[in-house]
């Protein structure tokens, strides 16, 4: 499952979370193929010369400025860069013309000004006018987070926000089960749905998936955020494997088929 936080994978615990507005991003040991330097990820970014001005994005590519990382630890600990925390939110400031399909266009859907939250190796980094941007793809943008709650993020395309369920605090026979040994869920209650992915000519394919429900999701899947109330996950619809009830009529209707 990927998670959204660190450039180095071992550290994650060392350094504070990052946070957007008032969302905690948790630590991930993931890091995709081909992206591997004895267990730290390389991305260097591209720097703009001053003499250029602006940046215009092409297409449905949209320029980001990158959140700032935290530079200390809980304890207060100055952090160096190699273990600082590496933000997947930031701000939108410039947006292409978007897609098209055939003679009809399709503009992109989050404005300028916008807060966004984005897939964790998602696009090319930049150095532009001393701050650090991110160039990417509207399908790689997760959400819009219009509030300091996770709960209100608002995901984009086929993209899925929901609650983790609480692990099980005991065993089948009754036994307690410490933190460390407790299994995480895959299953939790659909908080939110983006508008569906584009189809053929342009249209919006919404999605099947309804928010209050309660689904089962695959265990690797999606990126994790730790918000106030409890953990949350946003992943595609497709890895939603179920949607879950107490209904026995339901169940049984199932079965019998």
């Amino acid at each position: 499952m990927a998670s959204v936080q660190l450039s180095g994978p071992r550290v994650a615990a060392a350094a504070k979370p990052a946070a957007l507005g008032g969302m905690l991003l948790t630590p991930s040991l993931a890091v995709p193929r081909g992206r591997r330097a004895r267990g730290f990820v390389v991305r260097a970014a591209t720097v703009v010369s001053p003499k250029y001005t602006s940046i215009k994005p092409l297409g449905d590519r949209v320029l980001v400025k990158i959140k700032t990382s935290e530079a200390k630890s809980d304890g207060g600990i100055l952090l160096p860069v190699s273990v600082q925390t590496r933000p997947q939110g930031g701000e939108v400031v410039a947006v292409g013309e978007g897609r098209s399909f055939g003679s009809s266009s399709i503009e992109i859907s989050v404005p300028v000004g916008a807060q966004v939250v984005y897939s964790k190796y998602a696009g090319t980094e930049l150095k532009f006018n001393d701050a650090d941007h991110l160039i990417l793809k509207e399908d790689d943008i997760i959400g819009i987070l219009d509030s300091d709650d996770v709960k209100d993020l608002k995901p984009l395309n086929d993209r899925i926000l929901i609650k983790v369920a609480e692990a099980e605090e005991q065993t089948a026979g009754g036994l307690l089960l410490i933190q460390a040994t407790k299994e995480k869920p895959s299953v939790g209650t659909v908080v939110a749905v983006g508008p569906g992915p584009l189809g053929e000519v342009g249209s919006r394919n919404p999605l099947r998936i309804t928010p209050g429900s309660n689904v089962m999701y695959s265990k690797y899947a999606g990126s994790e955020f730790k918000g106030e109330d409890g953990e949350y996950i946003v992943l595609s619809a497709s890895d939603v494997m179920a949607v879950l009830t107490s209904d026995p009529k339901a169940y049984s209707a199932i079965y019998e088929m």
